[in-house]
């Protein structure tokens, strides 16, 4: 009788020890399902956090002007990308059929874009294909690059709009991005574009004339029309009354930074005053 009592209450004790192991189990996966959830499925890692309403949004990461060489492209673009180049830095040439003036690309983007802005670096185009679409006023809506491509063939370069399908336009969009490797999509790149400049007096033509005289017309002509070294800045083969240049804060602002090319010395008011000079000189009028 003894040994039967001895006998069941092992049993019972084995039983008991089964059923919490097995109850473990299940809980444990219970409590667990949440992450097995969020795990990535093939490597079993977990998914990256999710970041919730009132948690801080991460630091602005740091942007680096470190643009890529044209001719270190990969070999399956490099040929568009070397082609995208070759358009900036000879319009006149790569795209003729799209030009109707004197200018080239890299007359206004320096290095055929690649340089980095700011002082004497020209409008530099390192960074765009980050920030395009992007809204601009004059369309009142956000715009992309063919179409803002486009702008510049059609008002600086007073010429025709590439096809967006056109192996010219493909090549430009190429080289964009190449060159705008590394930027963050949307971040707010420093380089782009020149800040505006603000002069204590109202714009004076009669004093830019003098301007343009002791610092310009070596360059571009006392007629403006240009020279070997410098593009022309009115007449026929400048750009017309539609591009951005002929905006007066516009060409301020690319004077001051860039102008004379290599060694940029005016002053805020000498680079208005040159400004409202130039643009008040006759060009082509902008046909839409």
């Amino acid at each position: 009788m003894k040994q039967s009592g001895l006998t069941f209450s092992l049993v019972l004790i084995i039983g008991l020890v089964i059923v919490s192991g097995v109850l473990s189990i299940i809980f444990s996966n219970f409590v667990d399902l949440r992450g097995a959830m969020a795990s990535d499925a093939s490597g079993g890692k977990p998914a990256a956090p999710i970041i919730v309403a009132n948690t801080p949004h991460p630091a602005q990461p740091q942007i680096l002007y470190n643009p890529p060489r044209p001719e270190d492209a990969p070999k399956d673009i490099r040929d568009a990308v070397m082609l995208g180049h070759n358009i900036l830095s000879n319009t006149k040439q790569y795209a003729a059929d799209y030009t109707g003036n004197g200018l080239n690309c890299t007359n206004c983007h320096f290095n055929a874009g690649i340089a980095p802005g700011g002082k004497n670096g020209g409008l530099s185009l390192v960074g765009v294909a980050a920030a395009y679409p992007k809204y601009r006023s004059r369309q009142n809506y956000a715009v992309d690059l063919v179409t803002r491509t486009n702008d510049c063939f059609t008002r600086s370069q007073n010429g025709k709009p590439l096809p967006a399908d056109s192996k010219e336009m493909v090549a430009i969009l190429t080289y964009y991005k190449w060159i705008s490797t590394g930027v963050p999509i949307y971040e707010d790149v420093p380089w782009l574009g020149a800040p505006p400049v603000k002069s204590a007096q109202q714009p004076d033509k009669n004093a830019g004339q003098q301007v343009y005289a002791s610092r310009c017309s070596a360059c571009h002509g006392p007629d403006g029309m240009g020279t070997n070294i410098a593009p022309a800045v009115w007449g026929d083969r400048s750009y017309n009354d539609g591009a951005g240049m002929a905006k007066a804060e516009t060409l301020t602002s690319f004077a001051f930074y860039n102008m004379p090319r290599g060694n940029p010395i005016l002053t805020p008011e000498e680079a208005t005053n040159v400004a409202a000079f130039v643009d008040s000189q006759p060009r082509p009028h902008y046909q839409k």
